[in-house]
């Protein structure tokens, strides 16, 4: 097994290599606006620490989200080409899930959530048994209206750090680590579960609409 794994669904752009035993190279860098400039030279960087080559790869997995449109769809789409240029599958992990397990392996133990920057004032979060065990959500919300449903858990992620005054209670990591979601993927794959199909979680529409009424500029 030689996973390639990568997230675009939060401001981190990050990719890693997972054997199905541990990561072997990983690469993460924090820029909200540049998704698709960085993702392909951070593939080439972790294959290149690796000492491998693409045609290695025995599959794909990929953040869903939920996140900004934007951004999700560049990690969505390139996973979705590199399936198909390598005639290989392509997991889909939700990537709340990924930052779940990525808490879960520095330590934190016991019921959590995870809250992310959603923009418009809002996160998406989802509650947590532990780092493995999804008990709610994905969902979108304004932080003050979901303040009393995780009052007394610790919150991971970056919707906690924008938002203390609703989430008192933060922990680490901020953004989500591609060889998280690998070994999670790895995992799973190992114990014969299911996962998700590559496509967005988007929770909301975008932010771009298409107008309703063009206005005519051409001669009658």
């Amino acid at each position: 097994m030689l996973l390639l794994a990568m997230d675009t669904a939060t401001p981190a752009v990050t990719v890693a290599l997972h054997d199905g035993t541990s990561v072997i190279a990983s690469s993460g860098q924090v820029d909200a606006r540049r998704h698709g400039e960085l993702l392909l030279p951070a593939v080439d960087r972790v294959l290149a620490e690796a000492g491998t080559k693409l045609d290695a790869v025995t599959g794909v997995v990929v953040g869903v989200g939920p996140g900004p449109y934007t951004g999700l769809r560049v990690g969505l789409v390139t996973a979705a080409t590199f399936g198909s240029a390598l005639s290989v599958p392509v997991h889909g992990l939700c990537t709340l899930d990924g930052i779940a397990y990525a808490a879960g392996q520095d330590g934190l133990e016991g019921p959590f959530a995870v809250a992310t920057d959603a923009r418009r004032k809002e996160v998406y979060w989802a509650r947590y048994e532990n780092a493995r065990t999804r008990t709610g959500g994905p969902a979108v919300d304004r932080p003050a209206d979901i303040a009393e449903a995780v009052a007394g858990l610790p919150v991971v992620g970056a919707g906690a750090v924008l938002y203390p005054e609703s989430f008192p209670d933060r922990r680490g990591p901020e953004h989500v680590c591609a060889g998280a979601l690998a070994a999670l993927a790895a995992e799973r794959l190992a114990a014969g579960q299911e996962l998700l199909e590559p496509q967005p979680l988007y929770l909301r529409r975008p932010d771009a609409q298409v107008p309703k009424n063009y206005k005519v500029v051409t001669p009658k």
